[in-house]
């Protein structure tokens, strides 16, 4: 089976890709949209992109793209724990206090504040594609006094020298990654241990907005005793203050409590669509730096 992922080699999604699917072809895209246009072209069979991290909250392009663009169901979900590590070319490994730039995607330097704000003031910071993409940067212009923001398998891939690492803000950075593809069959099990399994819906309320509907919509849940994990509120992209919200219901699709749900909400003028009942995994943390 073909992977897409957030490329290049040696991003977060490659590590998860790699943990999901330690049997199945993993080929690297440049964006997110790029991942989940090559399912939609049949290019690959399914993709894996992040959704949302510990720290820095959603991916908004993966929930943007996947809402008002295609049409994809949630095949699974995998969290991976996060670790940043900032990291040059060889030759300036002595020097580095000295870099000018530093590159990373946005979630990861905004994942890093407290530590670029307390060693790196002035340094400018340049946001790219990917954390893999900053490293194969920095490997690829020794003369530039640049640094990059990423993991130990992007150091270990591009030959860059660890010299600060785990300078995330915070300990418990985690990051969730879903797999997309068209149909469930493309999904084989994983070698990760299950979790428990969830199902992600995307509710519009009713178009007279109406007072008290949100809380309509919740108590539709909570007297089913309904568990939710997330509830996230999105624009519609119709005009301000429009909203969808996301909706995590920590169970899978039965029979009867979540169908009843989603009938009484619909019978309060909402509207909902069920982007996928499915299992989720766990990565166990990484392995240290060497």
């Amino acid at each position: 089976m073909k992977i897409a992922f957030l490329g290049p080699k040696a991003t977060f999604t490659d590590i998860a890709v790699r943990e999901m699917f330690p049997s199945d072809e993993g080929i690297p895209y440049m964006t997110i949209p790029d991942c989940l246009d090559a399912v939609m072209k049949n290019e690959v069979d399914a993709c894996v992109v992040p959704l949302e991290n510990a720290l820095e909250g959603s991916v908004n392009i993966t929930l943007d793209y996947l809402i008002h663009e295609i049409t994809l169901p949630i095949l699974a979900e995998v969290t991976a724990p996060i670790r940043q590590h900032l990291m040059v070319h060889p030759q300036n490994k002595d020097n580095w206090k000295n870099i000018e730039t530093i590159y990373s995607h946005s979630h990861a330097i905004a994942q890093c504040h407290k530590f670029l704000h307390q060693n790196c003031r002035g340094v400018q910071r340049v946001s790219v594609t990917s954390t893999a993409a900053a490293a194969k940067h920095v490997f690829d212009h020794p003369a530039e006094q640049a640094a990059a923001i990423a993991n130990e398998l992007a150091a270990e891939e591009y030959g860059l020298a660890v010299v600060a690492p785990d300078i995330h803000d915070f300990d418990f950075n985690h990051t969730r990654f879903i797999v997309l593809a068209k149909e469930a069959s493309k999904f084989s099990n994983s070698p990760l241990q299950m979790v428990g399994n969830k199902t992600s819906l995307m509710i519009t309320l009713p178009a007279d907005d109406r007072s008290g509907a949100l809380h309509q919509v919740l108590s539709a849940f909570a007297w089913r005793k309904l568990n939710l994990s997330k509830i996230e509120s999105r624009p519609t992209k119709t005009g301000l203050g429009n909203y969808f919200f996301i909706i995590d219901v920590e169970m899978a699709m039965d029979q009867v409590l979540i169908p009843g749900a989603i009938a009484e909400l619909e019978a309060l003028g909402c509207s909902v669509n069920v982007l996928g009942s499915y299992p989720y995994y766990q990565v166990k943390q990484q392995k240290g730096v060497k």
